[in-house]
């Protein structure tokens, strides 16, 4: 397939090419175009004239072309969901699953309205807010859900009136070109614009005088240096950065019934999920039993090509993530006891096998950091108020999770961790009218539901006064 940038409405040629690979293969999958800063400036001017067309575009036209959007994802979905695998790793059916999610956001955004609020009409005065268009808008998505959290911001900066720059990861750039293509007439030209780089562009979106507004999805780490460079320009900005989630186990639970839950709430996508769960603290009254059955979990999980039949857990997405999450097993391997995995199978592609790992102490990498692979702690606990400390003893606070089978005991300690999202007796459950967002290093801002909608608008009060 031949991809192209996506620029004022245009199907163009990168300044140069990069190559992507197969991350089950390691084979060069295709040669991504990647733009120079020139296309990038060229991208921004076509959006800054694009936006006003698009703000001026009755928020009902809006509506009906994210549902256009939508249904070409779905005609689309076979394709988009291939070239997911082949370029990210995950399970061709997990792959639908992403794509089938992005429509279901755009379809959920369609739904939402930015309606005048009325504060007062009295006899005095009346003073409304209204929701007005930001300008132009720096999405920068990362690798594990290119398309997905693409759908976290594109459906939102669209319904609130603005135009955006979309630049996908390099090493998972290809589902996001192709989507451009399959999109490219719906909107006004420059209205979406679609980049690609090789890690070169990032800072001059950040910095960028012209862009009004910096979504960014990633790591703590680059988070901090967005906020920093966009400080030069006082840009708005949506970050939703790294976890450590913690899983909260009591000593009531059905240990049978969770462990399948708490396995995939820890290993899904591989673990390559800022919201995974990181570390699972047990009580001492279920540790033993819910360990064996994690590692048995782990021992049966299916590793492989994500194209081939039967495949669970896909590889590491790229090299310098599957150097770092071997670093972690050996760092649980010194402080911890591995009762599952801990290898990393002979031959191509970037494969770890799902791993367990017992006794060991809070204080260790694979606790304190965020491994962002299929490596999980296990961690024995007997006191429920030192629990919730450890638990929040943490400089990220995204998300967590409580087991139990008493749910309002459950509920009394959800409200006591420290993190943007909670979940009783599940993890990892993101709909499209939930806000989301962390708290700590974990992020700044709000994603999904009306409020994260209102981050992609800028209030403005009208106070009119009476008599």
């Amino acid at each position: 397939m031949d991809y192209k940038l996506l620029i004022n409405g245009a199907l163009v040629d990168g300044a140069a090419t990069m190559p992507v690979l197969n991350p089950a293969t390691e084979e060069v999958l295709a040669q991504c175009p990647t733009a120079s800063e020139a296309q990038l400036n060229e991208a921004v001017k076509a959006a800054q004239a694009g936006f006003q067309i698009w703000k001026n575009t009755p928020i009902e036209e809006r509506r009906a072309k994210l549902g256009e959007i939508a249904d070409i994802i779905d005609a689309n979905s076979d394709d988009l969901a291939r070239i997911l695998t082949q370029e990210q790793g995950k399970p061709l059916g997990d792959a639908m699953g992403e794509i089938m999610g992005a429509s279901l956001f755009c379809r959920y955004f369609q739904t939402l309205d930015l309606p005048v609020e009325i504060l007062e009409d009295s006899d005095t005065q009346r003073v409304e807010i209204h929701h007005n268009p930001l300008g132009v808008v720096g999405a920068i998505i990362p690798w594990n859900f290119p398309v997905m959290l693409l759908a976290f911001k594109l459906p939102a900066a669209l319904l609130g009136g603005n135009s955006i720059i979309i630049k996908p990861a390099p090493t998972t750039p290809l589902a996001t070109l192709h989507l451009g293509r399959l999109i490219a007439d719906v909107l006004p030209a420059g209205v979406v614009n679609i980049i690609a780089d090789n890690n070169d562009l990032g800072d001059k979106i950040t910095t960028h005088k012209d862009i009004d507004k910096i979504s960014f999805t990633g790591s703590t780490a680059t988070g901090a240096r967005v906020m920093a460079s966009a400080a030069s320009t006082l840009k708005r900005v949506t970050l939703e950065l790294g976890g450590n989630d913690a899983g909260i186990v009591m000593g009531d639970v059905d240990v049978e019934k969770v462990a399948p839950q708490i396995f995939q709430g820890a290993f899904g996508n591989n673990g390559q999920i800022c919201i995974a769960m990181k570390r699972v603290y047990a009580h001492e009254t279920v540790y033993d039993q819910l360990v064996d059955e994690l590692a048995k979990l782990a021992d049966e999980a299916v590793v492989g090509n994500g194209l081939e039949q039967g495949t669970q857990l896909g590889p590491l997405q790229n090299k310098m993530q599957f150097d770092k999450v071997k670093d972690y097993i050996e760092d649980g391997r010194a402080n911890g006891t591995i009762v599952a995995g801990g290898v990393a199978p002979e031959g191509e592609g970037y494969f770890v096998r799902p791993t367990i790992v017992r006794d060991i102490d809070d204080n260790s990498r694979l606790v304190r950091e965020e491994q962002f692979g299929p490596v999980l702690p296990v961690i024995k606990y007997n006191d429920i108020d030192n629990v919730i400390e450890r638990a929040n003893d943490s400089e990220y606070g995204l998300g967590g999770s409580v087991w139990a089978s008493d749910v309002d005991e459950a509920y009394e300690v959800a409200k006591k961790v420290d993190s943007g999202t909670i979940w009783v007796n599940k993890h990892a459950d993101l709909q499209p009218h939930i806000p989301f967002g962390g708290i700590k290093t974990s992020g700044i801002g709000t994603e999904l539901g009306a409020e994260g909608l209102s981050e992609f608008t800028r209030r403005k009060v009208i106070n009119v006064a009476k008599g």
